[in-house]
């Protein structure tokens, strides 16, 4: 089971965006997996009873959850989502691999913006990023010389604003919380880059509960980081979990909502329970949620 979901967060149209994933992505699906209350919302929510309140896309394998929420928040490039197309996943055919990446590239820059052209570049001979049409970020990458296979998506987080040249901090802490977890390769900028130091984090990827995650210190001056927009959400089989866990990441008193919080480099996580969808079918159960700061299963 993939313990480790990333949610992003959209503006009233997670079902058009779910949509729009499962036509880019070959073989992906869709699930509404949560909804709204029929009654009972609060008033800046009455607008969505009865509504899709999750949608699960599953791309190759790996889950992601659409939110859908209001205009609160929004997806920005502190979290990214890096496309493998390694080789070893092609047979070893990198001819395959590259033309997977175009087309693919093809279908999610329409009605998005390009925030490094798909070109060859000194880490890769074609490697892209852009920011799709819902404002949600994607790195195409070509690996055509890797010997460890790593999968084909990964959470990729970006280390710039209030969280400038953290990214080893960010990783030693994570890897030190989470089962399952090792760093895999690590490169560190070999001169002063932008506001990064000789030594930061140029890249790196490492595992958490046995998923693959890259992170890197941004080398170029940004006055944005990490926000709801994108959060990590972690299933507990039970209180002690969630307690460990809650304590070791909350870091921002203000942020804490409804099993939300944001750590010590303002990455957002939601800690909540393994059966949370059982969980919110009993009645009154949303209502109470939204009076929790840490989730108290008992209380639900």
């Amino acid at each position: 089971m993939q313990r480790i979901v990333p949610n992003l967060w959209f503006d009233h149209n997670a079902a058009e965006a779910a949509e729009f994933y499962t036509s880019v992505f070959p073989g992906s699906t869709s699930t509404v997996t949560a909804r709204y209350p029929d009654e009972g919302l609060p008033g800046f929510q009455s607008d969505f009873a009865g509504a899709e309140l999750t949608i699960d896309v599953e791309i190759d394998g790996y889950r992601l959850t659409l939110i859908n929420a209001g205009p609160q928040f929004r997806p920005n490039p502190s979290v990214s989502f890096m496309l493998n197309f390694d080789r070893l996943l092609f047979g070893g055919d990198a001819g395959a691999a590259r033309e997977r990446l175009d087309a693919l590239w093809e279908r999610l820059v329409d009605g998005g913006e390009v925030l490094m052209e798909l070109a060859a570049y000194p880490y890769s001979p074609r490697y892209g990023w852009v920011q799709d049409r819902y404002g949600v970020n994607w790195q195409l990458i070509l690996d055509e010389d890797g010997d460890e296979p790593r999968p084909f998506l990964m959470p990729s987080l970006m280390f710039g604003g209030d969280a400038q040249n953290r990214a080893r901090e960010a990783v030693d802490f994570y890897t030190s919380l989470f089962e399952g977890s090792r760093i895999g390769m690590i490169a560190e900028y070999p001169e002063q880059t932008g506001p990064a130091p000789a030594g930061a984090i140029m890249f790196c990827d490492f595992q958490l509960e046995g998923q693959w995650f890259t992170a890197m210190d941004s080398a170029v001056p940004q006055d944005f980081s990490f926000t709801c927009g994108v959060s990590l959400e972690v299933s507990c089989p039970d209180q002690a979990e969630i307690d460990r866990l809650w304590n070791a990441l909350s870091a921002v008193p203000e942020a804490e909502q409804c099993g939300w919080l944001a750590d010590r480099f303002g990455l957002s996580w939601q800690i909540v329970p393994e059966n949370m969808g059982e969980l919110m079918r009993r009645p009154g159960a949303y209502a109470r949620m939204l009076d929790m700061h840490k989730l108290v299963i008992a209380g639900l």
